[in-house]
């Protein structure tokens, strides 16, 4: 960055210009001399001391706001950076501050400032400055991405799907017309969302209504409904968790209705029975007597009312490959028997943290779809009105449930929903053969010997609600040779020992394995990743052909990239070569994210030093038996992080007088968008390399279609005032959207293709000089409809003709589309002008009208 210097004009002092004029000379002197002293600090790195002299000219010389402007944001930010790195937060807060007093309209501070807060888990606070930093420059690009980034966090999607969702709002607002207009008079609405619940019942004529909501931003968003429907001193709304809500601090008493739907898939993991035990115990009128008529205004009751929980047994290969490692050899490295990956799901039964003890899906449009393999099940019920089975929930004994094996296949997870009943006459369901805008709780089964089953076989669990969440935990299988089901296990005679034993060995558990070898936790992400061969092979391949170029003594390590006779050929390297080998080794460091076995894909293949950046213990632990059991040297394989002194700087030589051979970047996110910095990264792992040596990927292609989806349309805004039922809520939710819809399957995205896949954008990670920050990319309109979103995915090309696709059914990588503002109608034969921008790592693509 240029620093300047600022002379200041030359002040003609007289004595006869009196006490004034020596006043403002001395202000300029100061001014002058604090310039400079500022410029000296700047120079020796001294940020603080300069940031403290930019205070003080910018405060007595406000007219060189302009001139010093730049400058000042500069040693600002670096301040900024050393404050944070010796935690000192609220000094860097009140850097912050001072600094917006003097630039109030500077969207450059006000997007730092914003970074910082949301780095530190300021999320609605962090929102509000990137908000106002896109409002003073609706194109600073900086801000844009950071403003959907935390949109994402703050609005969550599921709230554009539900309002959008007519059906929805239609049965909520039945069932609470029906008992405010029966003479129910107080209402509190917990977990108001955008407040449409409250409006129901005051549209409906309930008196008093009351509403909390404790996220900041949807709180100040409903307050911006309510009062744009003409309601804002009808509802009372309270910044706070229903919790906290005190009477009569907050409501002046007792309300005769809760409403709420603070249910996800699982139903209780938004704490729906804890917030309902309270409201019970200290914000609810006593419930409604037994045999006694009293009016709807003297006792307390809640919608919904209770729940109806159904469960049942799937194949599914999608949940299969993202829950369990199917791989017994990876690119021919053989994965260990005693090393057991399982996902969180499996670990949240034993883990001290609270853990989600399933994952959700909309089963519906699962890749591949899946299979039941028992009919539907009764899982549990609740009454939402019944104060003493809400609290015995959490003590309850797990109930033990066997169902029988009606198709035969094999057993990936037991699938959850449930019908939610508002009142005796209105309830809604979010089963996957319902077309709703729900997703039903996913329950991986993990740990059997075997998982397949046939008819007859019966499935056992136990149901119980821990930590409140809906836990389906200790899946075991009973195969039907000896006829036995779980009412009959006790039943036999402790004298036939060997039918016993038998039927023992045939209950299958998920305990088998448990205390056996190293149990390492994955990610589903990074599960899949295991489970996705063809990537492992195309490295495999690519990393070979990298080595065989640089390796100088080729005639006597024959690579063999295909990878036949690879362990043989290894063993010959090192025999032949063993001084090339323990001098001059070639370096390899894999800094892609999470957990890789690449290093020892790239150590099985010539003299190599091997390096990985995997973080989590138990991750290394893995990586060293599976080195191990492949019979490594174990100086092949190495954990960089141990080697950096500064982790936040990963990227560096591999010793002071060495380079790399090959450096491994992350450079897709499993969401199908662009990593972040990778471009950066890219440009230092390029002054790391030694002659000849490559990064992987070379440079990634990005592929695109127009397409017609209203699917993606309903999940990105709301639709206008009529899915919410005339109440107008869209504009101000709607701030929130974002452009871009990420993890998409696009294989199960319900669309219509309107173009065939078209290159839209080539990112060279090697040559740079090849990028373009901008583009037009002219697309043949294949089909007549109306264009509404353009999904895009990757070939990310590792060497040569060798390349993996994003979009390939075995691709770990899912899919992401730009959703377009409005629909664009086009006929057969038309042609669209897509401009693409690419700043940074953030690429934005838009229709040229």
């Amino acid at each position: 960055m240029e620093l300047i210097f600022f002379k200041m004009p030359n002040s003609n002092t007289k004595s006869h210009r009196g006490h004034q004029g020596g006043q403002e000379a001395g202000r300029r002197e100061l001014v002058s001399r604090s310039l400079q002293s500022a410029q000296h600090c700047l120079e020796d790195q001294d940020f603080g001391t300069a940031y403290a002299h930019y205070l003080l000219v910018l405060n007595l010389a406000p007219e060189l706001k302009n001139d010093v402007r730049e400058t000042f944001q500069f040693t600002l930010f670096k301040w900024a950076e050393e404050l944070a790195s010796l935690a000192r937060i609220q000094d860097l807060f009140n850097c912050y501050e001072q600094a917006l007093e003097l630039f109030p309209n500077d969207e450059i501070i006000c997007n730092s400032m914003g970074e910082h807060l949301f780095r530190m888990g300021f999320r609605d606070e962090a929102a509000g400055y990137f908000h106002k930093a896109l409002k003073l420059n609706p194109d600073f690009a900086d801000a844009k991405e950071n403003f959907y980034r935390v949109a994402n966090w703050l609005v969550e999607r599921w709230h554009f799907i539900m309002l959008n969702d007519t059906n929805r709002n239609l049965i909520y607002q039945k069932a609470i017309e029906k008992v405010v207009r029966s003479g129910c008079r107080t209402v509190l609405d917990i977990g108001a969302g955008t407040g449409i619940l409250s409006m129901f019942a005051k549209k409906a004529g309930a008196p008093c209504v009351y509403a909390c909501e404790l996220s900041k931003t949807m709180y100040e968003l409903a307050c911006d409904v309510v009062a744009a429907n003409n309601m804002e001193g009808e509802i009372k709304l309270l910044p706070i968790k229903s919790l906290d809500i005190e009477i009569p601090k907050h409501i002046p008493e007792r309300v005769s209705l809760v409403v709420t739907e603070t249910v996800d898939a699982g139903l209780f993991g938004e704490g729906i029975v804890e917030s309902l035990i309270h409201a019970w115990e200290h914000l609810l009128l006593q419930p409604k007597p037994k045999n006694q008529d009293i009016g709807p205004e003297d006792y307390g009751q809640v919608i919904p009312a209770g729940a109806n929980v159904f469960g049942m047994a799937v194949e599914c290969k999608e949940i299969r490959r993202h829950h369990r490692v199917g791989v017994q050899e990876v690119a021919c490295v053989h994965l260990a028997e005693t090393v057991e990956f399982c996902s969180p799901t499996r670990a949240s039964v034993n883990s001290e943290e609270t853990i989600e003890p399933y994952t959700t899906e909309k089963l519906s449009r699962v890749p591949g779809g899946y299979m039941p393999l028992t009919e539907p099940f009764q899982a549990m019920t609740v009454d939402f009105n019944n104060l003493e089975e809400l609290k015995s929930l959490a003590t309850r004994k797990p109930c033990k449930i066997s169902i029988s094996v009606t198709q035969g296949g094999v057993l990936d997870a037991i699938v959850v929903w449930f019908v939610l009943q508002l009142d005796d006459e209105h309830s809604l369901s979010t089963s996957p053969s319902e077309e709703t805008c729900w997703e039903q709780a996913v329950y991986p089964v993990q740990g059997l010997p075997d998982y397949s089953v046939k008819p007859g076989d019966t499935v056992m669990m136990e149901v119980c609600c821990q930590d409140c969440y809906l836990r389906i935990q200790k899946i075991s299988v009973l195969t039907s040779e000896y006829g036995m089901d779980i009412e009959r296990e006790n039943t036999l005679s402790s004298g036939n020992e060997a039918e016993l034993c038998s039927a023992l060995a045939s209950l299958q558990t998920t305990s088998t394995l448990d205390g056996m070898g190293q149990e390492c936790m994955l990610e589903s992400t990074e599960i899949a990743l295991l489970n996705n061969v063809p990537y492992h092979e195309c490295f495999n391949a690519a990393i070979g052909k990298v080595l065989s170029s640089l390796i100088p003594t080729r005639e006597s390590l024959s690579m063999d990239v295909d990878g036949h006779n690879r362990e043989m050929n290894f063993e010959k390297s090192q025999n032949k070569n063993s001084s090339y080998t323990t001098h001059d080794p070639l370096y390899v460091l894999d800094v892609s994210e999470g957990f890789s076995i690449l290093p020892i894909i790239a150590g099985k293949l010539g003299p190599v030093k091997a390096y990985s950046s995997v973080e989590k213990e138990q991750h290394q632990i893995a990586l060293n038996i599976i080195s191990e059991a492949n019979h490594f040297p174990k100086e092949t394989l190495e954990f960089w992080l141990s080697h950096l002194e500064d982790e936040s700087v990963m990227l560096r030589r591999p010793k002071s007088d060495k380079l790399w051979s090959i450096i491994i970047l992350d450079v897709i996110e499993t969401s199908g968008l662009i990593q972040q910095e990778v471009m950066e990264k890219a440009a230092i792992s390029r002054c790391l390399l030694h002659s000849g040596g490559k990064i992987f990927p070379q440079y990634v292609v990005m592929y695109g279609m127009l397409v017609e989806s209203q699917s993606l349309v309903l999940e990105s805004a709301v639709q206008g005032t009529e899915p919410t039922l005339g109440f107008n809520i869209a504009p101000f939710i709607n701030q929130f959207k974002v452009p871009v819809r990420v993890f998409l399957d696009l294989a199960t995205l319900p669309c219509v293709p309107l173009s065939k896949p078209t290159e839209l954008l080539r990112l060279d990670l090697m040559n740079p000089y090849l990028n373009s920050s901008s583009r037009e990319v002219k697309v043949q309109v294949s089909k007549s409809g109306h264009v509404t979103a353009i999904p895009f995915w990757y070939h990310i090309h590792l060497y040569e003709d060798i390349y993996l696709d994003t979009s390939s059914d075995s691709s770990h990588w899912k899919q992401a589309a730009v959703v377009l503002d409005k629909p664009i109608q086009v006929q057969l034969g038309d042609e669209l002008v897509l401009n693409i921008q690419h700043y940074k790592s953030n690429v934005s693509i838009t229709v040229k009208q």
